[in-house]
Order: structure tokens, then sequence, then C-alpha cells
């Protein structure tokens, strides 16, 4: 660890498990302090307890739900009021439900449109005043699944597509502010893929055997560590692109 991000304040959303999880740790290990939110307090207890029992950065624990504008706003307010600046937000949570198009319902699309897409505005509007005073960035949660969607995935594709796409327009429209806002599109082992599998039976079928680096990826040091570069004056030039921490998944096959 380098300390690149010593100083520097985050928010993580959907932070208790997974990659959110994951990003929260590796933010932590190199000096910043995040704040963790998400839905279920006891998660988030857990990972503050994993960055304060390693020694580096540190943890503010703010449940809270994407899906309700107050409540992100109030995490928000509670990160400026705790540690009086924002630099980084990371766009991660979303739920989940695999589902063909025939039967998927209105119900799951619109959770997942609402703690995707509508989750990623709500934060984006809300950080927007203290990431101007910063310079900071964004760095958003999108997938592959996206790029070329596999069966059961329409809605989740739609979703996440819908991010990548919010992603470049307010690159464009806050680089004047010198504000960087990009995506990541990960391929990890996390309760997500775990889920997927159970569905699907597909995990060992469809999905190891197509990524080059024969693994799935480590939420911590293989996304983690990629968001601290995004988040990092190494990448102080880079804004409105996608990164693809994939291992090299042939979504063509």
């Amino acid at each position: 660890m380098t300390g690149r991000l010593q100083g520097r304040v985050a928010i993580v959303t959907g932070a208790g498990q997974g990659i959110g999880r994951g990003v929260a740790l590796a933010l932590a290990g190199e000096g910043a302090m995040v704040t963790l939110m998400g839905r279920t307090p006891s998660k988030l207890e857990s990972v503050a307890g994993e960055i304060a029992h390693r020694g580096t950065g540190a943890a503010l624990v703010t449940p809270g739900d994407v899906e309700q504008r107050e409540s992100v706003d109030e995490v928000v307010a509670a990160t400026v009021a705790e540690w009086g600046r924002l630099d980084i937000v990371v766009n991660n949570a979303q739920t989940l439900a695999y589902n063909t198009i025939r039967r998927l319902t209105e119900d799951e699309l619109e959770s997942m449109w609402q703690s995707g897409p509508m989750g990623t505005f709500r934060m984006l509007q809300a950080s927007f005043d203290h990431l101007r005073l910063t310079k900071g960035c964004v760095v958003n949660m999108g997938s592959g699944a996206s790029i070329l969607p596999r069966p059961v995935m329409g809605g989740y594709a739609m979703a996440k597509e819908a991010i990548r796409v919010l992603t470049r327009v307010a690159a464009v429209e806050w680089g004047r502010y010198g504000i960087r806002v990009n995506a990541v599109c990960p391929l990890a082992d996390t309760p997500g893929m775990d889920f997927f599998d159970g569905e699907t039976g597909a995990y060992e079928d469809l999905v190891i055997p197509d990524v080059a680096l024969g693994r799935l990826g480590d939420a911590e040091t293989d996304i983690g560590r990629s968001v601290v570069y995004l988040c990092s004056d190494d990448a102080a030039y880079v804004t409105g692109t996608t990164l693809m921490v994939d291992g090299g998944y042939n979504y063509l096959r």
C-alpha cells in the first residue's frame, strides 16, 4: 500500500458485501476515510471492523437506501459533517433479479432501476457541490452483461447500461469543474455471482471457461484496487471511460 488516497474522503454504496466491501477495504487501505452506505447495518459494521483492524484509513457506518433521495442526502451530509469534505463517490448499490424477459416482473425491474441508475443519479446530484470543491471523482459500477447480455439478464443489463450512459454524460458535463466520472465493469467472486450460479447453474460451464485468466476476480485486490487507480492522481487524465476489470472475459463466445 502506498497511501495514494491519504486524507481523501469516499462514499461507497452497497458497501456491506461483495464488490462494495472490496472497494471500501481497498480505498481505506490507501489511507482514505470511507463512509459505508447500505441497507444492512450489521454488514456495514463488519466491514468497518475489518478496516479498523487493519489500521489504515477509517470508516463511518451510515445505513441508508439509495432508492430514497432523503436517505442519500442524509448520508452525504453525515460524511461532510464527519470529515469536512468529499472527494470520492463509488456507486455500487444494485439489486439483482435474474429472469427471462417473458417472466421478469415490473416490480423486479423497478427495483433494479431504482437501486441502480436512479440510485446513481441521486448520489451524483447530492454529491456534486462537494465534489466540485475538491475536484473529486466518481466511479460507477457497470457490467459486461450490458455489452452483450446473456439469457436471464435483460433487466439487469438494461439497468447497468443506463449507468454507463449516465457516466459518460456526467463526465462531459462535469469536466469543466475538474470532476472525473468513470465506470468499471467487474467480474468477481461475490454473493451476486453465487446467486447467479444458483439460479442458472452456469457458473462453471458458462463463466470460468470464457475468462482468459482462468478465474473470477477478487473483490478487493482485483476490483477494489482498480477503483483505487481511477480515484488516484495516476488517473488524473482519465474520465468518461469504462474500465473492463474482468480477467479478459470473452462476451462474444
